[in-house]
């Protein structure tokens, strides 16, 4: 994730981050970016970020996880793929993917958020 932030420093500098605490202290480290962390996801990091989706306070999530390794915390993990489609927050789990949204994000094609920003206002 590290190798990844700062491949795509020019468009996460342009964002508000939150991330897990070890993964957090990380990025932040690699890029002076500012990281808004949490705690680390197997002491309740993964659901703090989840309120966060719930609440409507994430554009997208990128959770990278090894498909190999079992997560101790994979409960948890779950739980956070459910609420982002519940919430129709797109997710990234592998790099592929995490740099389509980026891509996605850089070029105006996640605007569409601001739209549900403005109609949760408006309720």
């Amino acid at each position: 994730m590290v190798d990844f932030a700062l491949a795509y420093q020019h468009i996460f500098s342009k964002a508000t981050l939150f991330a897990t605490g070890t993964t957090g202290r990380r990025i932040a480290d690699a890029t002076h970016l500012p990281v808004h962390r949490v705690l680390s996801g197997p002491y309740g990091g993964d659901q703090q970020i989840g309120s966060k989706i719930a609440e409507d306070k994430m554009d997208l999530v990128i959770f990278l996880r090894d498909p190999l390794t079992a997560q101790p915390h994979e409960p948890d993990i779950s739980a956070l793929l459910r609420l982002c489609d519940v919430h129709n927050i797109p997710v990234a789990t592998n790099l592929a993917t995490a740099e389509a949204l980026l891509r996605a994000l850089e070029t105006g094609l996640l605007d569409w958020r601001e739209t549900v920003h403005q109609t949760d206002e408006e309720e």
